[in-house]
């Protein structure tokens, strides 16, 4: 299926790695070229550059400033185009509960989590508006609606990007502009099978093995294993594109079946 993205100028945050590495692939598998926001690009990032289909920005996008940094690179390329991924976040379990949970922990994760999307979409949206075109897709979580005590932080951004996402939609609908998330659950990237991931720092609470803790969860779902990182890419990309041009306001999930209510 072609997608009819080539020759789109594509913003993707949180692009060295995992879920935002694989959508990178996935953008430029399609034709287009990509503007890939990161604090640092790393060796797999870099080999896309090399390609030339790809530009690395180095920005952290946490700040008030680093979102409209990356916008401004690809407007500096001719145009903005019709895409923007907003996928950079973080999670940090936090096992011993949440009055340890510290205002500046709080701060921290809605930063990254809530406020670079929304300072990406501001930068990007006066160039959409003039197109009177653009696709947004922003990685949400399960998380959003299924609370986790021990990401007590996380999940509640991950809720308010969601609803924000939702009531942008709104907005920008009738402007041609569509906005939608995706929700993945457990993911095979670093954030929950690195040395400092998630399964890890549960095992090391608990005394255990973090293959084990990585195994028990994947039984949660249904199909008894972890989405791939490229899964979650090739439906983003799927939203991004004009093939899905009248779906907006939307949240897709993809967990495997982790979730089993309606």
């Amino acid at each position: 299926m072609d997608l009819a993205l080539r020759g789109t100028v594509a913003v993707v945050t949180g692009a060295s790695k995992g879920i935002g590495l694989a959508i990178t692939r996935a953008l430029v598998a399609e034709g287009a070229f990509v503007v890939a926001g990161a604090r640092s690009p790393g060796p797999e990032l870099e080999e896309l550059v090399r390609g030339g289909m790809v530009e690395a920005v180095s920005v952290d996008l946490s700040t008030a400033d680093g979102p409209g940094e990356l916008v401004a690179a690809a407007t500096a390329r001719g145009s903005l185009g019709v895409v923007v991924v907003n996928n950079v976040g973080a999670a940090h379990p936090r096992l011993t509960g949440f009055l340890d949970v510290t205002d500046e922990d709080w701060i921290t994760t809605m930063n990254l989590n809530l406020l670079s999307a929304v300072r990406t979409i501001r930068a990007a949206l006066p160039t959409m508006i003039a197109a009177g075109k653009g696709s947004i897709v922003t990685t949400s979580s399960v998380n959003s609606f299924l609370p986790d005590p021990t990401v007590i932080d996380y999940s509640a951004s991950k809720a308010a990007l969601t609803n924000f996402s939702k009531s942008l939609s709104k907005e920008m609908g009738p402007l041609g502009i569509r906005v939608n998330t995706v929700s993945p659950g457990p993911v095979s990237t670093a954030l929950w099978l690195g040395d400092d991931g998630v399964a890890a720092t549960v095992a090391r609470a608990g005394g255990g093995d973090p293959a084990a803790v990585a195994e028990g969860v994947a039984k949660q779902s249904v199909t008894g294993r972890f989405t791939r990182p490229d899964e979650v890419a090739d439906l983003v990309v799927f939203l991004a594109s004009e093939r899905a041009g009248n779906v907006t306001g939307s949240d897709f999930v993809i967990d495997g079946g982790l979730v089993t209510t309606l």
